[in-house]
């Protein structure tokens, strides 16, 4: 009887714990239902023009090669398509989307969930955050709500919708996987990660929390097959709404600078300029003129705020950079020398394209031995400062300590500092390098082709 009961007991108790588990997973039925009318099919065609085809000849064909090698070849104009996905944000027709969905489209078409199409005027698009305004020439569309991207918490059930391989609508969801994210080359997009399936065409559709709110655009895959593996990146609704609003306005984005090359900070070199924690940017090159440069920023210093805003990574500077409108005046607060320095400076607008510097020259004089680095050094010629726009610097000629090895330094690397002290000469460096105790690590400015960076190095014992 007591097993009878004990059983039973047992039996409901398991029951309520799989309804409790069932009522804890989401039902996004009610949310697709709402939100999916306001997700977008979008075809672009390319007319390439002078290809070279053989009309009537398919490759497979056996007089295929033999007309291809002897007969006359006339260039003719071939269309390519593509597919993409995006999302209505009001509702006289404009539509959000990412910028490599319609990328050099000679015509842009719009697909609604009714199956009505458009053509579609590119408003602007901003290939440095990926997004485009696309607009269609209609009224009374349905629109989707935003949600704020900061207050979404890793975990978090999301929900896509999209178009992967051309098929409309479909519905794919998951949970964030991480916030902030930086990859490779982008620099001013603050990528929210998640596992939510997406494929090629899923490009440019809308990312929703579970209220229903469109929290970013779907834009890139980690792929090594071209298919979806796990990791999806999306661009925070917010940063494309700052974008497409100047899209709207001016057709054109326009961003801060302040003229510098930074370097994120680690372990080694915040022990090389006396940081406690490791944070901020490390300022390798300051352009000169440039409005970094007229505040009075330096090579060597370390930004820890920008406007009032704390610099927790050097992937954050660009970005709140960027955001600020140029001429405008903003406090920067740097490290530098051991104490904290507060500058004004005011914000330039950032160029279209960026000028590359001019390589270093060969040494051209004999070389001299700096042995606590274990490098080979020579001065530079006047010609070669000239050249590079330097003041100073030393040219390693040699590689030949282990530790010199183990930081990667390279034979034509050139020295220009040692933490914030421009070094101009073999005798200068030398002397700094014998207040520095045995150990201990310091922080070199390289110069490597067109660019520079600090190297973190422990000087050699001996």
């Amino acid at each position: 009887m007591l097993k009878r009961l004990f059983g039973s007991l047992l039996f409901v108790s398991l029951m309520q714990m799989g309804a409790a588990s069932a009522r804890e997973l989401p039902d996004f039925t009610e949310l697709v239902e709402k939100q999916g009318s306001s997700v977008v099919n979008i075809s672009t065609t390319q007319i390439i023009h002078g290809a070279v085809a053989m009309p009537g000849l398919p490759e497979g064909d056996p007089f295929y090669e033999f007309f291809r090698r002897f007969a006359p070849q006339v260039p003719q104009d071939q269309e390519t398509r593509s597919l993409g996905s995006g999302f209505i944000v009001s509702d006289d027709g404009y539509i959000l989307t990412n910028a490599h969905v319609v990328n050099g489209a000679d015509k842009v078409t719009v697909r609604l969930t009714d199956k009505r199409e458009f053509n579609a005027k590119v408003i602007g698009a901003d290939k440095r955050t990926d997004v485009a305004l696309l607009k269609i020439e209609a009224t009374n569309l349905p629109k989707v709500a935003t949600g704020d991207p900061a207050n979404l918490k890793v975990g978090e059930w999301v929900l896509a919708i999209g178009s992967p391989f051309g098929f409309d609508s479909s519905v794919t969801a998951g949970i964030v996987s991480a916030k902030g994210r930086t990859l490779p080359q982008e620099n001013y997009v603050p990528f929210i990660q998640t596992d939510v399936a997406i494929n090629p065409g899923n490009s440019g559709g809308p990312l929703f929390n579970m209220k229903g709110e469109v929290v970013g655009i779907n834009s890139q895959i980690y792929s090594r097959s071209g298919g979806y593996m796990g990791l999806s990146f999306a661009i925070p609704i917010d940063v494309a709404l700052e974008v497409s609003n100047q899209l709207r306005s001016s057709g054109k984005v326009t961003r801060g600078r302040m003229g510098v090359a930074i370097e994120e900070m680690t372990r080694e070199k915040a022990d090389s300029f006396g940081l406690e924690k490791i944070e901020g940017a490390l300022i390798s090159t300051v352009e000169k003129g440039g409005p970094a440069d007229k505040a009075g920023i330096r090579f060597g210093d370390v930004v820890l705020k920008f406007n009032g805003k704390p610099i927790v990574s050097s992937r954050d500077l660009p970005r709140l950079v960027a955001a600020t409108h140029p001429d405008s005046k903003v406090s920067v607060e740097v490290w530098r020398s051991g104490a904290v320095k507060v500058l004004s400076m005011t914000v330039g607008a950032m160029p279209d394209d960026k000028q590359a510097l001019t390589p270093a020259a060969k040494p051209t004089t004999e070389s001299a031995t700096l042995t606590r680095l274990g490098i080979s050094v020579v001065e530079l010629t006047a010609e070669q400062k000239q050249q590079l726009q330097v003041n100073g610097g030393l040219l390693i000629d040699e590689v030949k300590g282990s530790a010199a090895r183990a930081a990667e330094l390279q034979r034509g690397d050139i020295i220009l500092a040692l933490g914030n002290l421009e070094i101009v000469t073999l005798a200068q460096l030398n002397e700094v390098l014998k207040q520095v105790p045995k150990g201990r690590n310091v922080a070199l400015l390289v110069r490597r082709g067109n660019s520079a960076f600090y190297v973190p190095i422990k000087l050699d014992e001996k």
